[in-house]
Parts: C-alpha cells; sequence; structure tokens
C-alpha cells in the first residue's frame, strides 16, 4: 500500500464530479501513473446491495462513469464490478444490481464494460498475517489493476467503511459470511481487511463523499448525509486516516487504523498524510453522526480481557440485533447472510427470529436488511455507560 498522498476536492453535486476527479488525478501524478495502454483496470465499486443512488448505500455512477473515462483516456479498458453481501455471486444477481444501483448506465455513459463474471480463484496471500489463502472473484485476480471506489459511510461494527474495507468486497457472495464467524472481533476482522488490501494493493483510491452516509451505516438503516467532498488517494490507508479525520472519526474508534499501526503499516495517522487539495479545516464535518454504542474507550479496556471474564463483559456491553416484526417482510436475507446460524425464519407469519445466545454481534442482519427491521438495542448496563 505504498503512498501517501490524499487530494481533498469540494464537491457540491455529482455534475461536478468528473472535472474534480480530472484535478486530484492530475495533482497525484496523471493517469498515465496509474494506467498503462492496453490495460484492463477493475473498478471495484462499494455495491452493498440493490439499492438506488440517492440511498447512499452504494457508490454513486457519476463517480463510476468519471473514473471509467481517465481510464479510457489512458489507454486503457475499464471493468465496473462487485460481489454484493447477503447474495450468492451469479450473473443474475449481478445483472439486477448494476441495473439497480444505476452502474449499468454509468457503463453505457462512458464506455465502460459490466463485469458478469461470477467465477472464482483461490489466491495466496503470502504476505498475509491471518489470511494465507483465500477465494476471491475472477476479475480481480485477473485484472492488470484495481481502482477502489469506496463510499463515505458509517459502520455499525467497524465504525467507518472506507476504501481498505471496501475490499472486503472481492470476496465471493455468501463466503463473507465466514470471514465474520471466523473472524468475529473488530481487531480479528481489521487483520481480515489489511491481508485483503495487501493483496489488491489498488492502484488508485477514489472515495465517493458526495452523498455520504452517517448514523447507523452502512445499509439501509443509515441516513444519507450531503457532504459534498470527493476524496482521490494513491493509498487506501492514507485515504482512509483522511476520511476519518474529515468525519471526525478517533483513531481510538477506527480499528483499520489500529490495526494498521500494529502490524508497522503506513500511513495510519493523518499526520503521515500528505494532504493535496482543499484544505482539511473547510470540508470538516464537526458535526457527523456514528453509530450509536458505548464509549469507546471502555471498550478499549476490555479489549484485552480474554476468557470468559472478557466475552461475558463485551457480550453485555455490545448491542444486540433484534427484529422489528412490524417491518419485517420474511425475506430471509438476515438468515442467509447470518455467520453464526443464529436466525431462523419460524417467527410470528414466518418472520425472521434472533436467537441471542449464537449471536455473535457482528451486525450482517443489520447492515443488509432492505427493510430496515433489525434494530440495534443494548441492555440496562450499555445504556446507563453510554
Amino acid at each position: 500500500m505504498e503512498g501517501n498522498r490524499v487530494y481533498l476536492a469540494a464537491c457540491p453535486d455529482y455534475g461536478q464530479a468528473e472535472a474534480k476527479l480530472r484535478e486530484a488525478v492530475a495533482a497525484l501524478g496523471g493517469m498515465e501513473r496509474f494506467v498503462r495502454p492496453g490495460e484492463r483496470i477493475l473498478l471495484k465499486a462499494n455495491l452493498l446491495r440493490a439499492a438506488p443512488p440517492e440511498s447512499a448505500i452504494c457508490t454513486h455512477p457519476a463517480v463510476a462513469a468519471a473514473a471509467a473515462k481517465l481510464v479510457a483516456e489512458a489507454g486503457g479498458t475499464a471493468v465496473i464490478t462487485d460481489s454484493p453481501g447477503g447474495a450468492l455471486h451469479k450473473e443474475a444477481v449481478l445483472r439486477g444490481l448494476y441495473e439497480k444501483t444505476g452502474m449499468a448506465q454509468a457503463a453505457a455513459a462512458s464506455g465502460a464494460e459490466l463485469c458478469y463474471d461470477a467465477s472464482t480463484r483461490t489466491v495466496s496471500l503470502p504476505a498475509g498475517r491471518v489470511l494465507k489463502q483465500a477465494e476471491v472473484i475472477a476479475p480481480v485476480a485477473e485484472a492488470d489493476g484495481v481502482f477502489d471506489l469506496p463510499k463515505l459511510k458509517t459502520h455499525v461494527l467497524m465504525s467507518m467503511t472506507g476504501a481498505v474495507k471496501n475490499l472486503f468486497g472481492v470476496l465471493p457472495g455468501l463466503s463473507k459470511v465466514g470471514y465474520h464467524a471466523t473472524h468475529p472481533s473488530q481487531e480479528q476482522f481489521a487483520d481480515v481487511l489489511l491481508d485483503l488490501a495487501e493483496y489488491v494493493r489498488p492502484r488508485l483510491s477514489i472515495m465517493d463523499g458526495v452523498l455520504a452516509m452517517e448514523g447507523d451505516g452502512p445499509g439501509a438503516s443509515g441516513t444519507p448525509r450531503h457532504a459534498g467532498v470527493l476524496l482521490v488517494s494513491d493509498s487506501p490507508l492514507a485515504l482512509d486516516a483522511a476520511a476519518a479525520a474529515l468525519i471526525g472519526l478517533p483513531l481510538a474508534s477506527n480499528p483499520v487504523l489500529l490495526a494498521a499501526q500494529r502490524r508497522g503499516l503506513k500511513p495510519s495517522r493523518i499526520e503521515e498524510v500528505e494532504l493535496l487539495g482543499e484544505p482539511l479545516e473547510a470540508l470538516r464535518m464537526d458535526d457527523y453522526r456514528f453509530p450509536s454504542r458505548i464509549k469507546g474507550n471502555l471498550m478499549e479496556f476490555l479489549g484485552p480481557l480474554a476468557g470468559p471474564a472478557g466475552k461475558l463483559c463485551k457480550r453485555v456491553l455490545s448491542q444486540t440485533p433484534k427484529i422489528r416484526t412490524d417491518a419485517c417482510v420474511g425475506c430471509g436475507i438476515c438468515k442467509s447472510a447470518c455467520p453464526g446460524k443464529a436466525i431462523s425464519m419460524d417467527g410470528p407469519g414466518g418472520k425472521a427470529r434472533i436467537d441471542p445466545r449464537a449471536c455473535i454481534h457482528c451486525y450482517c442482519c443489520h447492515e443488509l436488511c432492505p427493510q430496515k427491521a433489525v434494530a440495534l438495542r443494548q441492555n440496562w448496563l450499555g445504556r446507563y455507560l453510554k
């Protein structure tokens, strides 16, 4: 993950996205630094699920189209793809995904290709700390290079989903569930994300923060917020450090950057990032709303606790997902996405039911429910300590 420069651009609307991206790329050395003629460049967007652009759940098609145009001008071919969470990775799913998110229109406007290849490859991760091999979607393994196109969003498990977290999408469909099951804590999951980022090593990271998401993101339970920013970097870690500073997310509440520090990876602090473009202070959002949970310093204190005592404390103080039966439609998406097999569809009227004893608190159900039918609740002690 070489590089430490981030270009900050004020971008009030998506009509200016292409012009702002051109400015940023020029400041970072020009597109010829990132694309060579004849190369196929994968645009790895954040397409969590089939949701329209105005929901702020997915990367906006205008950002993908702008990136694709610049790739084409440099003599490359842009290929748009992702593997959405909670769904089988197959062509029919991808077609619906591209239509609903506007990526089909982005491809038509820019000349980019849409990837329908649902095959996978098992790859080695020699630099991996917790992963030595992984099954990834074939387009990632076969592309000449990858552009990372994350969305600026909050995340109930990881506080923020940025450039590093977006690369979790190189894992196919429901296989993501297994990684949550085997690496359930924030610290463990952050190591998985960094291993994947080290493997992919995106050449360019472009964060869509024009219409961002705050609150209980990254799915339908989050709240769209006009942030009016575009961030571009030659390092996913640098971009995440800048994005966190922009929205006021403390380092102590950023599991990815903390894991990067433990590994000695840089940049992991905003002080190690070279900022270009608009001054950070001019774009900073001091009132950004983060996921509701207990104070981060208390969870840091509990972090070293091991064994039954540590598990009990964390379980008592963590938020627990609950099904809102008035909103649940019994679609079963949450059941398919649950790593702990804690969800059944034998609730009233065939609706979802969560077994709290089996729940591992990964919040995949909350993230992927399209009906906002999964609420996050704390017991009296957690509420008292907030």
